[in-house]
């Protein structure tokens, strides 16, 4: 199908002689223009299905919500299975390039090998543009769900991205690295052996104060700025106190700097004022429990790496899946935005997929641009999508199970269908 402004890879990126990419100034903030250049991977399984689904959805909010005055240009750059296949690696120097060139770009799920040894593209591309911060705002907009009263759920996780068993380094059993390493705790650490059986894989498990603090700082001033209330940083602090403990300790030192004072309280006996958030720390086993039982007590969740990769899949299972949820990799100014979900194998090719989670990681891009009105009109559509029980096969046997009755659509008529509504 054809879109408006897109300009497919065809051997090379085809950078468009129109339009200009975002700059990202000197405080690190970003300067939009009416005509900016965006990147787009499609990504592997049901990528290429998808990604036409989010820019015809983005394409017509922003021509609505601006009468044409602005207009996305996309640009096609290669990772993951099609990259392979077209330039013999999985994430090509020439996307590299074009994402640090763009600032602000998007992507379909990547997949990587599992048991060959290769390296996560995902992982790749939050260490190549620092994208510490993974910020998955989970919320109900009238799909169906596996809870009562699913409006319950808004919360905001944030999931350090570039620290903890995500750095990637690794040591698989058998290896003469991993017998090294072994040796190395085991005699010059005083590791107890029977920890350590011969046989060992070994995966590290970094965690540093600059990164963490960095973080923390860009979920509390989230926070702040939006007037939510109550904040829990997570982790298994009981069992690893020099990362996880650590990394709930450097948040509470986070909330003590002048640029917080009076700002985030940390009594727990305490009920935040007006401008005011409250943030404690909760065990990461017990936020898995209190999200199913009361989700509505927390508005932002502060978490590392993994333990934040758990507790949004959870959130996200309780308004229904990740293909509800939007994401977005944010460092400092660059961004990157993606579907949540997996690449889907099983029904790729099919064209029942469902499009919402990288649509709406669109509007959340749109946000991003400042662009407002434009997510608005696309949240509100979907919104409307759901009150007349349309959507894709997924979506339309969730409704069914309700005894409601419901319109099954394939992956495109869902996106033509959102469009309709706005």
């Amino acid at each position: 199908m054809e879109l408006e402004n897109v300009y497919p890879w065809q051997g090379k990126a085809q950078i468009p002689g129109e339009g200009s990419f975002i700059k990202l100034k000197e405080d690190k903030t970003i300067e939009v223009p009416d005509e900016p250049i965006i990147p787009y991977i499609e990504g592997d399984g049901i990528g290429p299905e998808i990604a036409p689904a989010m820019i015809m959805v983005v394409n017509e909010a922003v021509k609505k919500a601006y009468n044409g005055s602005k207009r996305i240009l996309w640009v096609e750059v290669l990772a993951g299975d099609k990259a392979e296949e077209k330039c013999g690696t999985r994430l090509p120097e020439e996307t590299l390039e074009v994402l640090k060139s763009a600032v602000v770009s998007i992507k379909g799920p990547l997949g990587t090998p599992v048991g060959k040894g290769v390296r996560s593209i995902n992982s790749a591309l939050r260490r190549a543009f620092d994208f510490y911060s993974a910020v998955r705002p989970v919320y109900w907009m009238g799909q169906p769900t596996p809870i009562p009263n699913p409006e319950r759920v808004d919360v905001v996780v944030f999931r350090e991205n570039t620290d903890d068993v995500y750095a990637g380094v690794e040591f698989f059993s058998g290896t003469e690295e991993a017998k090294k390493v072994r040796e190395f705790l085991i005699k010059e650490m005083g590791a107890k052996e029977e920890g350590f059986p011969e046989d060992v894989g070994i995966t590290v498990k970094p965690m540093s104060e600059f990164k963490t603090k960095r973080h923390v700082r860009k979920a509390l001033r989230y926070a702040i700025e939006t007037g939510r209330k109550n904040v829990a940083v997570i982790g298994k602090g009981n069992i690893m106190k020099a990362t996880e403990g650590a990394f709930i300790n450097w948040a509470f030192e986070v909330a003590e700097e002048p640029e917080f004072k009076g700002k985030v309280i940390t009594d727990p006996d305490a009920d935040p004022e007006q401008g005011q958030v409250k943030l404690v720390k909760v065990i990461t086993d017990q936020m898995l429990m209190q999200l199913v039982l009361k989700p509505e007590a927390w508005d932002v969740i502060i978490a590392e790496n993994l333990n934040g990769d758990y507790v949004s899949d959870l959130a996200a299972s309780l308004i229904g899946g990740p293909g509800f949820v939007p994401s977005g990799n944010i460092g400092d100014g660059y961004a990157l935005f993606e579907s949540t979900h997996g690449t889907a194998w099983d029904i790729a090719g099919k064209g029942i997929a469902n499009p919402l989670s990288l649509t709406l990681s669109g509007a959340m891009m749109l946000e991003y641009l400042g662009w407002k009105e434009a997510a608005d009109l696309i949240y509100d559509a979907v919104k409307r999508t759901f009150q007349d029980r349309v959507g894709t096969p997924d979506v339309a046997n969730g409704f069914r199970k309700m005894g409601i009755e419901a319109k099954e659509v394939s992956t495109i008529e869902y996106a033509k269908e959102i469009v309709s509504r706005m």
